[in-house]
């Protein structure tokens, strides 16, 4: 059994920058993700990453602002976001997948966690 436990969310003003980190327990899995979800919003594929770092994918219109990338030694899994923007609040997932190279679908990540809430005041 895998679970995830992100951190590093909380209230930045716009323009400001946060890292979010996602460690996983149990065992390591194929990709990692982020996904996020506004208020009366669908949740949105924001960035995904294999396990050797060598296949990443993005949402095309968070690409620039967004970085993931992925410590294996530490089984954790980060969300660098600059520039933040009012409209980038929202609660963001880690997910997991035993998939081996990066997806958007969220029905292929089998592990997700709680999730970490990002809010940009502007």
């Amino acid at each position: 059994q895998v679970q995830l436990v992100e951190s590093g969310g909380g209230l930045v003003q716009a323009g400001g920058s946060l890292r979010l980190s996602c460690v996983a327990s149990g065992r390591a899995v194929a990709s990692m993700g982020w996904f996020r979800q506004a208020p009366g919003k669908e949740r949105e594929f924001v960035a995904a990453i294999n396990e050797n770092s060598d296949s990443i994918a993005y949402t095309g219109s968070l690409k620039g602002r967004f970085t993931i990338s992925r410590d294996i030694a530490k089984n954790t899994v980060y969300l660098q976001i600059v520039s933040l923007k009012p409209e980038d609040t929202a609660v963001y997932y880690c997910t997991g997948s035993e998939r081996l190279t990066p997806t958007p679908r969220p029905f292929d990540y089998r592990y997700w966690g709680q999730g970490t809430q990002v809010t940009v005041s502007s």
